[in-house]
């Protein structure tokens, strides 16, 4: 589905999973390259030690890359179907405070899916999240391993104005 990413933003500000595990997009570039998120720290997900619950901070990884993926090779023609197939996190330090992480992809990842998908493969390749709490420090490290698969490989593109 195309939509834009000032509703894509406010559509995941109250999607439930999200909404109620206190994840919040802060931001989403018009472009589906970048995203910016913060997980508030609060009763919801708070866990025994007084940090933010490990479940929390590894969903708010989950959604993202798939996201801007698929939003941005829509936007391009493609038709595709995108999820993330796996993921490795390692919790460095406690969230004791509210939590941030942006998700950035660069002209050369873009290229790189669409060079693959245009050949016909399947574009497989894991992509980093770095988490920080509020005063800087580093709270966790997320590789996640992100699917991409043409499902009209045979039709030629045509872009979609963002």
């Amino acid at each position: 589905m195309l939509v834009s990413a000032n509703v894509l933003k406010w559509a995941l500000r109250f999607y439930p999973p999200l909404f109620f595990q206190r994840i919040w997009v802060v931001s989403i570039d018009k472009d589906f390259t970048g995203v910016k998120v913060k997980i508030n720290k609060s009763l919801i997900n708070n866990n025994y030690n007084n940090s933010i619950f490990g479940g929390t901070i590894f969903s708010a990884a989950d959604p993202f890359y798939p996201l801007i993926f698929h939003q941005y090779l829509t936007h391009k023609g493609y038709r595709v179907r995108v999820w993330m197939k796996a993921a490795e996190i390692q919790y460095l330090k406690p969230g004791r405070n509210d939590i941030f992480f942006t998700i950035k992809l660069t002209g050369a990842d873009m290229r790189e899916a669409e060079e693959t998908l245009n050949k016909g493969e399947k574009y497989v390749k894991f992509h980093p999240i770095t988490m920080y709490g509020r005063g800087g420090e580093l709270c966790a490290e997320l590789k996640c391993e992100i699917y991409v698969r043409n499902l009209r490989p045979d039709e030629t593109k045509t872009a979609v104005s963002i």
